[in-house]
């Protein structure tokens, strides 16, 4: 399926956030995903990444989460980015990574859901929320704070998602409604086995749907092409297992 991707601008409670938005080229409304980004920030490979969606039947729109600190990029990134070697990329990301607070990221949400709300290129109805990286925390305190308004949530490679904080993602499960997928990595420091294990209980102590598999061998950001840490065979289990989500729970 063709698709159509430009860039748009959602007003915001705090200014303007740039974001890539694609869809079906057929003049039709289609099931809305919103996809939240890893920490690398709106670039090229995500794009990519949502174009694939997109022509699976869906309008997608990729928020640039940063942008308080300006448009995308905000970072200077290489072609290939290795990760063992680019101390000084997150250096510049870290505190942008510091702005993605709860009441940031709620309210970033009540604003692009409304644009889902009010665009013609959107079919009426919950939408679906994919997210990666510190996306997949994006998706997951989205899915608690607007629970009527998300059908399905998947995260891959989330790091952080069920830590001893005050303010851990997985603290609010008890409010979701939508139906959750989270392909783990399996080699990932900031998803220890013990905040695996902290997040299946809490959503199995809250009754959420939900399945979580643990992608063996597979790095943080395997989904990644354009980084270091890409793993082909874990993307591509990605794909069948979010494509095949997608299809079941919000049909195109």
């Amino acid at each position: 399926m063709t698709v159509c991707g430009t860039l748009v601008d959602i007003p915001t409670a705090d200014g303007t956030a740039d974001a890539y938005l694609t869809h079906p080229d057929d003049g039709e409304p289609h099931p809305g995903v919103l996809f939240y980004m890893d920490a690398f920030g709106l670039r090229p490979h995500l794009k990519a990444m949502a174009d694939r969606i997109a022509a699976a039947g869906y309008t997608v729109l990729v928020p640039n989460a940063f942008y308080r600190n300006g448009r995308a990029p905000l970072v200077e990134l290489p072609e290939l980015i290795d990760i063992e070697q680019c101390d000084e990329i997150f250096d510049q990301i870290v505190p942008l990574l510091a702005t993605l607070t709860p009441e940031a990221t709620a309210g970033d949400a009540d604003a692009f859901l409304r644009w889902f709300a009010e665009s013609p290129l959107v079919q009426d109805g919950p939408i679906g929320l994919t997210g990666y990286c510190r996306g997949a925390v994006l998706a997951l305190r989205t899915a608690a704070s607007h629970p009527d308004r998300i059908a399905v949530v998947a995260g891959f490679h989330g790091g952080n998602l069920a830590t001893g904080r005050p303010d851990s993602p997985h603290l609010g499960v008890h409010r979701i409604t939508a139906e959750l997928y989270f392909g783990h990595a399996d080699q990932d420091e900031s998803l220890p086995p013990e905040q695996i294990a902290r997040l299946d209980k809490a959503l199995t102590a809250a009754g959420v749907r939900y399945r979580a598999e643990v992608y063996s061998g597979a790095p943080h950001g395997y989904t990644q092409a354009d980084t270091t840490r890409y793993d082909a065979a874990a993307d591509a289990r990605h794909w069948e297992a979010l494509l095949s989500l997608l299809k079941r729970t919000l049909p195109a």
